[in-house]
C-alpha cells in the first residue's frame, strides 16, 4: 500500500480554535441541538469508518465540511484517538483547501488503528484560512 501525504502551507492568518473537542459520532450528533460556535461548526462529520475484512484492520478517517464563510476557504485540523484508558492510540493532521464558499468537501484518509472498540475521536485543533 502507498501513502501519499501532501503538506500545504497556507500564508493567510485567520483566528483559530485551539480547544479540544470530540469529533461527532452518529449518536452525538443526533443529541446536538445546535451546532458548536465559531468555524469549528463547518467540520459538519469526522470519525471513523471500520472497513476490515477477513481478519484484516482497514480504518479509515471520513469527514465532512461545510463552507460557512462569504470566502473561498482552507482548512487544517489536528486530531488524536484515545482507548478507553486514556492513552492515544494514533493522531495526525488533516486538510482542506479551497472549498467555496457553500460547497461540503468530503475526505478520508487511513489510520493506523487496529480497532474502532472503545475509541474515542478528538479534534485537538481547528483552523479556518482565507484562501487566494
Amino acid at each position: 500500500m502507498v501513502v501519499i501525504v501532501i503538506v500545504v502551507l497556507v500564508i493567510a492568518s485567520g483566528d483559530k480554535d485551539e480547544s479540544t473537542t470530540s469529533a461527532p459520532t452518529a449518536k452525538t450528533q443526533q443529541r446536538q441541538t445546535r451546532e458548536p460556535a465559531g468555524e469549528r461548526a463547518d467540520l459538519i462529520s469526522f470519525q471513523l469508518d471500520d472497513r476490515s475484512q477477513a481478519g484484516i484492520s482497514n480504518i479509515w478517517l471520513v469527514w465532512s465540511i461545510k463552507n460557512s464563510s462569504s470566502e473561498k476557504s482552507n482548512y487544517s485540523w489536528d486530531w488524536e484517538a484515545v482507548d478507553a484508558d486514556g492513552t492515544r492510540v494514533d493522531d495526525g493532521s488533516q486538510w482542506e483547501t479551497n472549498v467555496q464558499p457553500g460547497q461540503t468537501a468530503r475526505g478520508e484518509f487511513p489510520t493506523t488503528l487496529k480497532s474502532v472498540k472503545g475509541i474515542k475521536l478528538n479534534v485537538t485543533s481547528f483552523d479556518r484560512t482565507a484562501s487566494y
